[in-house]
């Protein structure tokens, strides 16, 4: 079963997830987050991902999580996007090793283990400066499908720029980020009823093939697959 609700941080979700009865597959899809996870133990980063694939959850485990998006991820966990990208690291491998193991024990011990790891996150965020404001403002831009040259040039950015501060911040340069996030607005509309063709329109695709390729490409797998 999985669950998550709003944390503290901003753009963060806490979650957590178990199987109870055998191991269970889910598939994950690319979304511009970092993630800091606990399981088995140990804590781990898992960055973004730049295509989907099926993760499977261990028979009888517990996992928890925070999810960070906005560019949230690199100011908790102390690296950019992109270093982490595609994969999963060792917390300990950036953060000291005798932190993580104190909080490793502290989340073994804890009746609720997403609350104790909000909260060391929480002031470690304290001692740490905020989100890039430029990026964050442009994020929002690009998910309302702004053209990526326009808003280098609306906030005085060279397209270059632009690319870097993305890259530090969500771990893709902004065209892939605004692929993924129309991507995630068109599954919402077809998984509320839309129509594949009509949704297609609405979030901004030449036509429905279109839409068809972007998901193969960014997912791997159809449509169809994704929607059963």
């Amino acid at each position: 079963m999985y669950r998550e609700r709003p944390s503290a941080v901003r753009h963060t979700v806490v979650w957590s997830a178990r199987t109870a009865a055998r191991e269970e597959a889910h598939r994950v899809l690319p979304d511009g987050c970092m993630d800091i996870l606990w399981h088995d133990g140990r804590l781990l980063i898992a960055g973004p991902d730049t295509s989907g694939h099926v993760a499977y959850w261990t028979y009888d485990a517990d996992y928890v999580g925070l999810r960070f998006g906005a560019g949230v991820g690199p100011r908790a966990v102390g690296v950019p996007a992109h270093a982490v990208r595609d994969q999963q690291v060792p917390l300990d491998h950036v953060w000291e090793p005798a932190d993580v193991r104190r909080l490793e024990e502290r989340l073994a011990a804890a009746s609720r283990p997403g609350a104790e790891l909000e909260a060391a996150v929480v002031g470690r965020l304290r001692r740490t400066d905020p989100p890039d404001p430029l990026v964050a403002a442009l994020m929002h831009r690009l998910a309302r499908d702004a053209a990526v040259g326009t808003l280098a040039d609306d906030v005085g950015l060279s397209t270059r720029q632009l690319h870097r501060r993305c890259l530090d911040a969500v771990g893709y340069g902004p065209k892939t980020y605004a692929r993924i996030l129309r991507l995630g607005r068109a599954l919402e509309l077809c998984r509320s009823g839309s129509a594949a063709a009509d949704t297609a329109i609405t979030a901004g695709y030449a036509d429905q093939a279109h839409f068809a390729r972007e998901v193969r490409t960014l997912t791997g797998v159809t449509l169809t697959t994704l929607l059963t």
